[in-house]
């Protein structure tokens, strides 16, 4: 019976997973989103993380910088959290063609994957993330929408083994400078 159970849930969790939005659904959007264009110069953002039942267990705010040389791009984030702790995540962005990006950084495993249509970013990754002393391999499903010329707004679903584990939302908005 606790067999059936699981694979009922399973289950369940897969179709879900299926049932969301698709990126092309957001190609007439606009404004249209260039991560070349967005992420160069300075931006700031402000998030919270909450936990699968909903509490938020933890705000931060992020100083970045980003420069980009033809279809290649380094996100510099550093973050602070209201804890008072600090980290670091530097991202190395590639263009694979007009709607197409791959990314690297320290934290995370193997390859993120995203693809940007109209005003929206589906970005695909897996997280190293401590807990406790462990670390544990978090799937993101990050969904970027572009508001305007300055802010964007981020929400990302976090998943192990296709089991919620809670949200990050992030609001960003890039320097005038």
């Amino acid at each position: 019976m606790r067999s059936v159970l699981l694979g009922v849930v399973l289950g369940l969790s897969f179709l879900a997973g299926c049932a969301g939005p698709k990126v092309d659904e957001y190609r007439n959007e606009k404004p249209v989103l260039d991560l070349a264009t967005y992420f160069n110069g300075k931006l700031n953002a402000w998030g919270l993380v909450r936990n699968r039942s909903g509490k938020v267990v933890k705000r931060f705010r992020v100083d970045m910088t980003g420069t980009w040389q033809g279809g290649n791009g380094t996100l510099e984030e550093d973050f602070t959290y209201a804890d008072g702790t600090k980290s670091r995540r530097v991202w190395n962005i590639s263009r694979i063609d007009v709607n197409h990006y791959r990314g690297t950084a320290a934290d995370v495993v193997g390859e993120a994957v995203g693809e940007a249509r109209g005003n929206a970013l589906q970005w695909r990754y897996a997280l190293a993330v401590p807990v406790d002393g462990k670390i544990y391999n978090v799937n993101f499903d990050d969904w970027m929408y572009l508001i305007d010329d300055e802010i964007m707004l981020n929400k990302s679903d976090m998943s192990k083994y296709g089991v919620g584990l809670g949200e990050v939302i992030v609001s960003f908005r890039k320097s005038r400078d």
